[in-house]
């Protein structure tokens, strides 16, 4: 059973940002399924606060794509559909493609020792089975990567894609016959980057996501 809902209140933001904040997370970690209907008011009573942030919130999350408003119905998480999936990572496959390829030529002895390390706490995290935990180490070990390669443009633009992309990476870390694969994926473009190989390292990025698709496309299918 899943645990109630909780705004973390924070003196900086805005009461309507810090509930959008809760509300997105509860979406992206797949607390809220897409198609289920969010009632202001069962949201205000489980959050404990008015229906105005919650609206407010509302508006921010129809815009990021995450919530879709229908006429006598309301706001309800926005479907997932293949094509919105391929988009994202349409465009996350060309920014890991030219963010390996660069790290082969930028990254020093103390980025790749962390990349290292963030590999085992991966596999580390695949044995806890929290889908949460795996997902960080996820992010974590890519993030060295797009870190190393120095171009903060680069950083931005693949920052600006992660929250959408979370969405899908909870879906197929919650593969349980992909998490073998992952490590094997991880494991080349850690050894790609290591030896400078820009070429591998970009086959093995692509690999990556090509399976992160395919492995996607066979859960959303399932649920239409």
């Amino acid at each position: 059973m899943n645990e109630p809902l909780r705004v973390e209140l924070n003196e900086f933001l805005p009461l309507r940002d810090v509930v959008f904040n809760a509300l997105r997370r509860a979406i992206l970690t797949g607390r809220f399924k897409p198609g289920e209907r969010l009632l202001e008011v069962h949201l205000g009573e489980q959050l404990g606060v008015s229906r105005t942030p919650i609206r407010e919130a509302m508006r921010k999350l129809e815009l990021e794509g995450l919530v879709t408003m229908i006429p006598r119905r309301g706001a309800v998480v926005a479907e997932m559909t293949v094509k919105s999936m391929r988009d994202v990572l349409e465009v996350r496959r060309t920014l890991d493609v030219l963010s390996v390829e660069l790290a082969c030529e930028r990254i020093n002895a103390d980025e790749l020792k962390k990349l290292a390390e963030a590999r085992d706490t991966f596999i580390a995290a695949l044995r806890t089975g929290n889908t949460a935990t795996m997902a960080a180490a996820d992010v974590a070990f890519h993030d060295i990567i797009v870190e190393a390669t120095g171009n903060l443009r680069l950083k931005q633009l693949i920052n600006n894609l992660a929250e959408q992309m979370y969405r899908y990476r909870f879906i197929y870390l919650q593969d349980d016959i992909r998490h073998d694969m992952l490590v094997t994926e991880h494991e080349a473009i850690y050894s790609a980057i290591k030896a400078k190989n820009n070429e591998a390292a970009a086959i093995a990025a692509r690999v990556h996501i090509d399976n992160q698709e395919t492995s996607i496309i066979k859960h959303i299918v399932c649920l239409t």
